[in-house]
């Protein structure tokens, strides 16, 4: 499923569920599923955790630099940079879903 089936099928979800006068547009759902990728983007690069009860927890952590083989030349050792990177951990709910 792609971003933009996502937005398709929740604003289908959320106007089966909600009252005649609380509908929302596939914009609208749209700018807040950004709004949340956003959030949780900036909570990673402060190095917070992003916590979804029963979903799972987004981490960030610094892998270290580390050396490594230029695959073009396999003599030549190339010095491979520490970066950060994110990390994702599933919840209960999910896990058992899955099961």
């Amino acid at each position: 499923m792609n971003k933009a089936k996502l937005i398709e099928a929740l604003t289908e979800k959320i106007n089966a569920t909600a009252k005649s006068d609380a509908k929302l547009s596939k914009k609208q759902v749209g700018s807040a599923i950004d709004n949340l990728l956003e959030l949780i983007i900036a909570e990673l690069q402060a190095g917070r955790e992003v916590a979804l009860s029963g979903f799972g927890v987004f981490t960030s952590f610094a892998r270290h630099a580390r050396g490594g083989v230029n695959p073009r030349n396999p003599k030549e050792r190339i010095t491979i940079p520490a970066v950060k990177v994110a990390k994702f951990r599933t919840g209960q709910r999910l896990k058992e879903a899955l099961k």
